[in-house]
């Protein structure tokens, strides 16, 4: 029984055509993959159609359980989403209340009265314990996936939008996650919508597929199939896209002249619970950086290599251990200068967040200047801005876009010029690239790869991908239970 079936879909925002007529069905446990790189309009023809892309024009047919969709009004298609589909959304943390329990989260998404044993029930299924009154804040990357799993499927709907369910996590937690979303989809017999950029990892989950370029169906047909045989160039170059190890790689620099080195760096936090003692996140960890290297951390989730880094970085807290830079110690973080804060920029794992959605690009980009560099003119720091977004090669036809206007690449882009043009000496890329596809990842490396040679950058990149490590960086340093194994 077909569950839910668009056809003609086309979808425009502010007179621009970003997706042209697309169709395709899914039926009751099956499972319909869009893929496709970053802006080539997968979540776009997957919210639009239900009313969750703000300044969308929907044309074509969208029918969920034989009921047409497009043309309906806010009232008339919000009970249709409450009801009857369940929405899993990219970044977990992003989407989750902060201020709400797991606990509050199931009962709202669930809309009517759950008995607590129901709700544990519900979280055994997708894999957790124990985690009822928990926050956000205090679960893993993995957990908040599971919790945003078991929201969308609480109210028994009969359609699940997957949007890039598992691209923040972990190589072993793909795995588990999307192993989850194949047993749910068969217990419950939901027909899935996934979106996603990895076209090898989605043959293994999906009956059919479609692949998108610039909202345009380059293929569609079994998923196998078109993995074992693709017929278009596109869905050919999404497969053979590999990150290979740079071939130039430098020297290593010798301890006697690192430009960072960290020395016993511990940090610790507060566990849920009276009388529990504080988790040992980073375990008196030392490590030397040297002028213009390419370090990475590698790990899985929870190892603590994010919070390792933004310790040495003085964006986190730190117990104990010493920083020095070039020599010099580094302040503590509520210490820092302005000379010191510029010494080293981050690049974060979501762009879309580090970027106020009701700026402009180019005041994103230029904002850093208002802090080090006050004294210069409103001109000036736009000219600088525009200068480091053709930096990291967009034009100035982006400067007067918003944030919701980019795509993932384009965003990240933003985000990296936005560090640039503080004029740093270390870049710290902290799971920068996780969310993207595999030629926009390429296109990125190729981009920094470009930038540490014109700037003699120093970076510290953060990752649990080895092939991207091995890709830009010159070491790779790898972090398990708050330590660096040798």
């Amino acid at each position: 029984m077909t569950v839910y079936a668009v056809e003609g879909l086309c979808v425009s925002i502010g007179g621009r055509m970003l997706v042209h007529d697309m169709s395709f069905s899914i039926n009751a446990g099956e499972c319909m993959a869009l893929v496709g790189e970053s802006g080539s309009g997968k979540s776009l023809s997957s919210f639009a159609p239900f009313g969750l892309i703000d300044g969308a024009k929907v044309t074509g047919s969208a029918r969920l359980g034989g009921a047409e969709l497009i043309g309906l009004s806010e009232a008339a298609i919000r009970p249709i989403r409450a009801s009857k589909v369940g929405f899993i959304f990219q970044q977990p943390l992003n989407a989750l209340t902060p201020h709400l329990t797991v606990e509050a989260h199931l009962l709202e998404a669930a809309q009517t009265k759950r008995s607590h044993p129901e709700l544990l029930d519900l979280l055994a299924e997708v894999g957790l314990e124990n985690v009822l009154h928990r926050y956000p804040h205090q679960l893993s990357g993995g957990q908040r996936q599971r919790v945003m799993i078991a929201m969308a499927v609480v109210h028994n709907p009969t359609l699940l939008v997957a949007d890039e369910p598992t691209t923040a996590l972990d190589a072993a937690l793909r795995v588990d996650v999307m192993a989850l979303l194949g047993s749910l989809r068969r217990k419950r017999g939901l027909a899935v919508l996934l979106v996603s950029h990895d076209l090898a990892s989605v043959a293994a989950h999906a009956d059919h597929v479609v692949v998108l370029r610039a909202g345009v169906v380059e293929e569609t047909g079994v998923a196998a199939e078109v993995l074992a045989r693709p017929q278009s160039d596109y869905a050919k170059a999404l497969l053979a896209a590999r990150l290979k190890p740079t071939q130039q790689h430098k020297p290593s620099i010798g301890k006697d002249a690192p430009i960072l080195s960290a020395t016993n760096i511990t940090v610790s936090f507060e566990q849920l619970g009276w009388g529990k003692p504080r988790l040992s996140a980073v375990d008196h960890v030392s490590l030397d950086v040297g002028q213009g290297e390419a370090v990475a951390i590698t790990g899985g989730s929870g190892s603590g290599k994010s919070t390792l880094a933004r310790a040495i970085a003085r964006l986190g807290p730190c117990d104990s251990g010493d920083v020095l830079w070039g020599g010099t110690p580094l302040p503590t973080r509520n210490r820092m200068t302005r000379a010191h804060r510029r010494l080293i920029q981050p690049v974060f794992q979501d762009p879309q967040t580090s970027l106020d959605p009701l700026w402009r690009v180019i005041d994103s980009v230029a904002e850093p200047l208002v802090y080090f560099e006050p004294e210069i003119t409103k001109a000036e720091r736009e000219r600088r801005a525009l200068q480091a977004l053709a930096d990291v090669e967009l034009s100035d036809e982006f400067a007067a876009r918003r944030a919701s206007q980019l795509s993932g690449g384009q965003a990240q882009r933003v985000a990296i010029a936005r560090a640039l043009v503080a004029n740093p000496q270390m870049l710290l890329l902290d799971e920068a690239t996780s969310a993207l596809d595999v030629l926009t990842v390429a296109g990125i490396v190729k981009l920094l790869q470009k930038l540490r040679a014109q700037r003699d950058l120093t970076v510290l990149m953060i990752t649990h991908d080895q092939a991207l490590a091995q890709a830009l960086c010159d070491r790779i340093l790898v972090m398990d239970a708050g330590r660096l194994r040798s």
